[in-house]
Protein backbone atom coordinates (compact mmCIF):
# COMPACT_ATOMS: atom_id res chain seq x y z
CA UNK A 1 0.00 0.00 0.00
CA UNK A 2 0.99 3.69 -0.63
CA UNK A 3 0.95 6.43 1.85
CA UNK A 4 -2.09 8.31 2.84
CA UNK A 5 -3.09 10.90 0.34
CA UNK A 6 -5.81 13.64 0.33
CA UNK A 7 -6.25 13.29 -3.62
CA UNK A 8 -9.54 14.45 -2.97
CA UNK A 9 -11.19 17.29 -1.32
CA UNK A 10 -14.49 18.92 -0.62
CA UNK A 11 -15.23 20.66 2.44
CA UNK A 12 -14.20 17.43 4.28
CA UNK A 13 -10.42 16.04 3.56
CA UNK A 14 -10.81 12.55 2.04
CA UNK A 15 -7.55 10.70 2.39
CA UNK A 16 -6.55 7.59 0.13
CA UNK A 17 -4.85 4.80 0.13
CA UNK A 18 -3.79 2.44 -2.88
CA UNK A 19 -6.60 -0.70 -1.80
CA UNK A 20 -7.74 0.43 0.96
CA UNK A 21 -11.52 -0.33 2.02
CA UNK A 22 -13.77 2.44 3.03
CA UNK A 23 -16.51 2.64 5.31
CA UNK A 24 -18.39 5.88 4.11
CA UNK A 25 -21.28 7.64 4.69
CA UNK A 26 -24.11 10.03 2.92
CA UNK A 27 -26.97 11.84 3.68
CA UNK A 28 -29.95 13.40 2.14
CA UNK A 29 -29.97 16.70 1.23
CA UNK A 30 -31.41 19.03 3.71
CA UNK A 31 -35.33 19.70 3.09
CA UNK A 32 -35.70 16.03 1.90
CA UNK A 33 -38.76 13.74 3.35
CA UNK A 34 -37.17 10.25 4.11
CA UNK A 35 -36.73 7.79 1.70
CA UNK A 36 -39.65 5.77 0.37
CA UNK A 37 -39.27 1.61 0.21
CA UNK A 38 -39.41 2.07 -3.59
CA UNK A 39 -36.88 4.63 -3.08
CA UNK A 40 -34.32 2.42 -0.92
CA UNK A 41 -34.99 -0.37 -3.14
CA UNK A 42 -33.41 1.71 -6.23
CA UNK A 43 -30.55 2.47 -3.72
CA UNK A 44 -29.64 -1.03 -3.04
CA UNK A 45 -30.02 -2.05 -6.42
CA UNK A 46 -27.52 0.69 -7.44
CA UNK A 47 -25.03 -0.60 -4.61
CA UNK A 48 -24.78 -4.03 -5.87
CA UNK A 49 -24.55 -3.20 -9.60
CA UNK A 50 -20.83 -2.99 -10.05
CA UNK A 51 -19.94 -5.02 -7.47
CA UNK A 52 -17.44 -7.16 -8.12
CA UNK A 53 -16.73 -5.23 -11.43
CA UNK A 54 -15.46 -1.67 -10.02
CA UNK A 55 -15.43 -2.29 -6.54
CA UNK A 56 -15.47 -5.04 -3.74
CA UNK A 57 -19.43 -4.24 -2.05
CA UNK A 58 -18.28 -5.73 1.94
CA UNK A 59 -21.78 -4.36 3.36
CA UNK A 60 -24.14 -1.72 3.23
CA UNK A 61 -27.47 -0.64 4.59
CA UNK A 62 -30.00 2.22 3.40
CA UNK A 63 -31.64 3.65 5.94
CA UNK A 64 -34.29 6.55 5.49
CA UNK A 65 -32.54 9.60 5.61
CA UNK A 66 -28.83 8.37 4.92
CA UNK A 67 -26.61 5.42 3.66
CA UNK A 68 -23.38 3.80 4.97
CA UNK A 69 -21.44 1.27 2.28
CA UNK A 70 -17.88 -0.82 3.41
CA UNK A 71 -16.56 -0.80 -0.16
CA UNK A 72 -12.90 -1.58 -1.72
CA UNK A 73 -12.92 0.25 -4.72
CA UNK A 74 -10.44 -1.77 -7.01
CA UNK A 75 -7.48 -0.19 -8.59
CA UNK A 76 -8.55 1.98 -11.36
CA UNK A 77 -12.00 3.10 -9.91
CA UNK A 78 -11.11 6.08 -7.48
CA UNK A 79 -13.62 6.10 -4.67
CA UNK A 80 -14.93 9.57 -5.35
CA UNK A 81 -15.75 8.25 -8.96
CA UNK A 82 -17.87 5.86 -7.50
CA UNK A 83 -18.91 7.84 -4.62
CA UNK A 84 -20.84 10.10 -7.80
CA UNK A 85 -21.97 7.35 -9.82
CA UNK A 86 -23.58 6.18 -6.96
CA UNK A 87 -25.06 9.52 -6.20
CA UNK A 88 -25.74 10.79 -9.70
CA UNK A 89 -27.65 7.59 -10.76
CA UNK A 90 -29.95 7.48 -7.87
CA UNK A 91 -30.61 11.02 -7.42
CA UNK A 92 -32.00 10.90 -11.00
CA UNK A 93 -34.44 8.08 -10.88
CA UNK A 94 -35.40 9.18 -7.58
CA UNK A 95 -36.33 12.69 -9.09
CA UNK A 96 -37.67 11.36 -11.96
CA UNK A 97 -40.07 9.24 -8.73
CA UNK A 98 -40.98 12.86 -7.75
CA UNK A 99 -38.25 13.81 -5.87
CA UNK A 100 -36.81 17.90 -5.75
CA UNK A 101 -32.94 18.03 -6.77
CA UNK A 102 -30.19 17.98 -4.96
CA UNK A 103 -31.77 15.02 -3.25
CA UNK A 104 -28.12 13.83 -1.86
CA UNK A 105 -26.08 16.23 0.36
CA UNK A 106 -22.70 17.23 -2.01
CA UNK A 107 -20.57 16.15 0.95
CA UNK A 108 -19.41 12.82 2.09
CA UNK A 109 -17.98 11.18 4.87
CA UNK A 110 -15.38 8.45 4.15
CA UNK A 111 -13.16 6.35 6.83
CA UNK A 112 -10.11 3.91 6.05
CA UNK A 113 -10.58 0.62 7.69
CA UNK A 114 -6.78 -0.07 8.92
CA UNK A 115 -7.03 -3.25 10.01
CA UNK A 116 -9.52 -6.10 10.08
CA UNK A 117 -10.77 -6.20 13.96
CA UNK A 118 -11.88 -2.27 12.75
CA UNK A 119 -13.46 -3.87 9.36
CA UNK A 120 -15.55 -6.56 11.42
CA UNK A 121 -16.83 -3.23 13.52
CA UNK A 122 -17.55 -1.55 10.50
CA UNK A 123 -19.56 -4.44 9.09
CA UNK A 124 -21.65 -4.88 12.88
CA UNK A 125 -22.30 -1.18 12.89
CA UNK A 126 -23.61 -1.27 9.57
CA UNK A 127 -25.62 -4.48 10.45
CA UNK A 128 -27.10 -2.87 13.33
CA UNK A 129 -27.74 0.40 12.06
CA UNK A 130 -31.22 -0.40 11.51
CA UNK A 131 -32.44 -1.38 14.86
CA UNK A 132 -30.47 1.20 16.53
CA UNK A 133 -32.96 3.31 15.08
CA UNK A 134 -36.05 1.63 15.35
CA UNK A 135 -35.36 -0.86 18.24
CA UNK A 136 -37.05 -4.26 17.47
CA UNK A 137 -36.27 -4.19 14.12
CA UNK A 138 -34.68 -7.90 13.30
CA UNK A 139 -35.24 -8.01 9.80
CA UNK A 140 -34.16 -4.83 7.21
CA UNK A 141 -34.81 -5.57 3.57
CA UNK A 142 -32.59 -2.47 2.93
CA UNK A 143 -29.40 -4.03 4.67
CA UNK A 144 -26.74 -5.95 1.84
CA UNK A 145 -24.25 -7.96 4.39
CA UNK A 146 -21.76 -9.31 2.10
CA UNK A 147 -18.91 -9.88 4.67
CA UNK A 148 -19.48 -13.08 6.87
CA UNK A 149 -16.99 -11.49 9.07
Amino acid sequence: MTPFIPSYRRNLPHLRLDGATYLVTWSLARGQVELSRSERDIVVTTLRHFAGERYGLHAAVVMDDHVHVLVTPFADQPLHKILHSWKSFTAHNLVKLGRTSPVWTPEYYDTIIRNEARHRSAVHYIAENPSRRWPGVTAYRWLVNVTSA
